[in-house]
């Protein structure tokens, strides 16, 4: 483990980030965008909020909007952050994210370039250009190469895309487990705990909403969350109740709400639902004075908020109702 730095090395930085958590949207500006007379309108709040303002208003223009501005924000960031695996945290999705698009173009031999993102550490042209030449352990993290050669093994015996995205979201979640040993962060080792839970309890459900057991869960969990994988894997062996198993744990609510969709009833709310659940864990960030959790909060804030912008805007370049849009937000950091 790298020298973990004092919290008194975030002072500056830490109120910085107070002052752009002023700036974040909250419930308020989300109703003003829903309650819009129409997308440009609702574009127009987000220009106030401190979004340049768009010419045009179209899916194409929020995404290229929400993309400048996530990058942008880890860009300004970049230049105060005294431990950069802080904000690599964020970065590191993006690697796998690319990984998983360019694998599968290269298993069914099309172009995907439009799905590329540019907010990982390594540059889409850099992880294209590896995987080409298949020297993906000369110029990547070395995680992520092993999850790339490995996922590349997984698609080209099974020619199962599902298959491919489970093994680069295992070395996903293992990275992240050693970044956050490396900087010695209790708070970042909880945050990635919760992120292992719900994506555990988020298979356990399709699993069980497809009328599958647990010999297809094998496998298929991650290690590292507050819900030991094998205990999971034994209480749906046991046909353990999941409202009973999560029962005064943070994912309680997310829980009901997935075993009522095993029962099935819509995903909407479960997934709504675990989500917030990661929220609930980043607000404790902001009763601490000073350190690198009100950082990694306002990371994770940032990022949901981008999520909210997009369901927004998405559902109301749709047409879509507004109640039917709201019931998708997640709950605000602020």
């Amino acid at each position: 483990m790298d020298e973990k730095r004092r919290d008194t090395d975030y002072l500056f930085l830490t109120t910085r980030v107070r002052a752009l958590e002023c700036s974040l949207l909250d419930k308020g500006k989300m109703d003003q965008m829903l309650e819009a007379a129409t997308p440009e309108d609702a574009a127009r709040i987000l220009t106030d909020c401190g979004y340049p303002e768009l010419e045009v208003v179209n899916g194409k223009t929020v995404g290229d909007l929400l993309s400048r501005e996530r990058a942008r924000t880890l860009n300004d960031l970049a230049e105060l952050v005294p431990d950069p695996t802080v904000l690599a945290v964020f970065q590191v999705q993006y690697d796998y994210h690319n990984g998983k698009v360019l694998l599968k173009s290269e298993a069914m031999g099309i172009q995907s370039d439009r799905l590329l993102m540019d907010t990982g550490r390594v540059a889409p042209e850099t992880l294209a250009a590896a995987l080409r030449g298949g020297e993906t352990t000369t110029d990547l993290p070395p995680l992520l190469a092993q999850g790339l050669q490995e996922a590349r093994q997984v698609l080209s015996a099974t020619r199962d895309p599902q298959l491919g995205d489970f093994t680069l979201d295992r070395y996903y979640f293992q990275e992240l487990q050693e970044m956050a040993r490396r900087t010695g962060s209790t708070f970042l080792a909880g945050y990635v705990q919760r992120l292992i839970d719900t994506a555990n309890l988020r298979t356990v459900v399709r699993v069980l909403r497809m009328g599958r057991g647990g010999e297809f869960l094998e496998g298929t969990l991650f290690e590292g969350g507050t819900m030991e994988a094998g205990r999971l894997l034994e209480s749906v062996n046991a046909s353990t109740m999941l409202e009973e198993l999560y029962a005064s744990t943070p994912l309680e609510q997310a829980a009901e709400a997935g075993a009522a969709a095993v029962r099935g009833e819509g995903l909407t709310l479960f997934e709504k639902l675990c989500d917030n659940a990661v929220i609930h864990y980043i607000q404790d960030a902001r009763f601490v004075s000073f350190g690198e959790a009100p950082v990694i909060a306002y990371l994770a804030a940032k990022e949901a908020e981008i999520v909210a912008i997009r369901i927004i805007m998405t559902g109301r370049l749709a047409g879509l109702p507004t109640d039917v849009i709201r019931e998708r937000l997640r709950e605000a950091y602020v």
